[in-house]
């Protein structure tokens, strides 16, 4: 696969809907060719202490952040006909749809691909499939795991390498 967009989300919660930051790295022609990166006010707006601990946000990041849909204003065009790419799609893929459903938005219907599954079936001796793993196993060291850009990033890198 040339083209893709490899997307990342984190959570405030336990809540899918409660993205408060997203990252999106464009790939054309199999090279990177621009990144997004934004934070978003969570919905329902409140953190989880684990969930802070994980990737280091709380209120006062995301207070003045703007809302879901004018991030998604900006990055719908960027998207716009690729394929989406993330570690754990699932994951991703539904909390994408449960804040199109919280702001009642019109959901298209985006394709995902899912590295980590890919990775089990075409990397099947790592020691485990984690993001940070798999990255290094391509060739990529994840350096700042759980920012949503990072992660991004390197889920990029192990799409390119193994899609």
């Amino acid at each position: 696969m040339q083209d893709f967009a490899a997307i990342d989300f984190e959570t405030a919660n336990c809540e899918r809907s409660s993205v408060c930051s997203v990252g999106i790295v464009i790939v054309r022609g199999g090279e990177i060719t621009d990144t997004f990166y934004s934070l978003i006010q969570p919905e329902p707006n409140y953190y989880l202490y684990r969930c802070s601990l994980i990737h280091g946000l709380c209120c006062s990041d995301t207070d003045g952040a703007p809302l879901f849909p004018e991030v998604w204003r900006q990055v719908g065009p960027l998207i716009e006909g690729l394929p989406l790419v993330a570690h754990n799609s699932p994951f991703d893929e539904g909390c994408l749809k449960a804040v199109f459903r919280v702001y009642q938005m019109d959901y298209p219907d985006y394709e995902f691909y899912d590295t980590l599954c890919i990775s089990r079936r075409k990397m099947p001796g790592l020691k485990n499939h984690q993001l940070q793993t798999v990255a290094a196993a391509c060739g990529y060291l994840l350096e700042n795991h759980h920012h949503a850009l990072a992660d991004a990033e390197a889920c990029a890198w192990i799409a390119r390498e193994i899609l």
